[in-house]
């Protein structure tokens, strides 16, 4: 399976987002992915399957339970795919921080009493 139709689905992207911030037993997984997309355990455990199978995520076993992790390569990969691209959003995004950073400055100086325009 192409890294797109793994990242293109959102109970898959939401397993990954969940996994990037530590490893999670797949009850825990379960659990939350029950609650947000209503779907039953079997469907979560087959998006970490196709995780598993796309070598986005891995599993250990850890007594009677599986701990899942993310597994940083195919993520590496898409972002060196993404990487010809940033050109296009990079220097807007460049723009957006320094008029944030500009009206940072100005709302303190605000604050502190001063003219912004100085």
């Amino acid at each position: 399976m192409h890294a797109f139709d793994v990242l293109g689905d959102p109970v898959r992207r939401r397993i990954l987002e969940l996994l990037a911030g530590g490893e999670h037993a797949s009850g825990e997984i379960v659990s939350v992915i029950q609650a947000e997309f209503g779907i039953t355990q079997s469907a979560v455990s087959q998006h970490l399957r196709v995780l598993r199978d796309s070598g986005f995520a891995r599993a250990r076993v850890d007594g009677a339970r599986r701990v899942y992790t993310v597994d940083p390569a195919p993520l590496k990969e898409v972002d060196d795919w993404l990487d010809r691209f940033r050109s296009f959003w990079s220097p807007k995004l460049e723009a957006l921080a320094t008029e944030v950073a500009r009206g940072k400055r100005r709302r303190a100086m605000e604050a502190k009493g001063g003219d912004p325009k100085d």
